[in-house]
């Protein structure tokens, strides 16, 4: 794959804006390993590899574990994640896939009894931030770097 595009090159004051956006979440007081679940959940659901090398790397440098990113695109199945971690995962699901779910009651009362108003709405605009980056880095065609093996003397 080639990418289309630097888009980064080609619009820097809208790329900022979106960045800011990124920066006030990341200060807002989610959990940073809260925050790096959900980017790397929706760049699962919308199969962007680019994003999806960037968000794990990012989550094992802020200390995640190998296990539980190995198995976040099956969380409903696995004891490693809270109970807030996974009201975040089944809203950052119904958030990006908004044109099937509708944002659904049940899930969105899972989420309230986790997280405070203001914690809602910073984590509703992180996920459709995080999506509004999937949609620029797929539609680029955005490639994630590739490291070559070490050969085995």
């Amino acid at each position: 794959m080639k990418p289309r595009m630097n888009y980064y090159q080609a619009a820097p004051d809208t790329l900022k804006a979106l960045i800011a956006v990124d920066d006030q979440i990341k200060a807002s007081g989610l959990e940073q390993s809260l925050i790096e679940l959900v980017k790397t959940r929706a760049s699962q659901i919308n199969g962007c590899a680019f994003c999806i090398n960037m968000h794990t790397e990012d989550a094992r440098k802020r200390g995640e574990t190998e296990q539980r990113l190995y198995l976040l695109n099956a969380w409903r199945e696995s004891p490693l994640y809270t109970d807030r971690e996974r009201a975040a995962l089944a809203w950052t699901e119904a958030v990006t896939l908004i044109s099937e779910t509708h944002a659904p009651d049940d899930i969105y009362e899972q989420v309230r009894a986790q997280f405070s108003e203001q914690e809602t709405v910073n984590l509703t605009t992180l996920i459709g931030t995080i999506n509004a980056w999937k949609r620029i880095a797929i539609s680029f065609r955005a490639v994630h770097p590739v490291k070559v093996k070490a050969s085995v003397a």
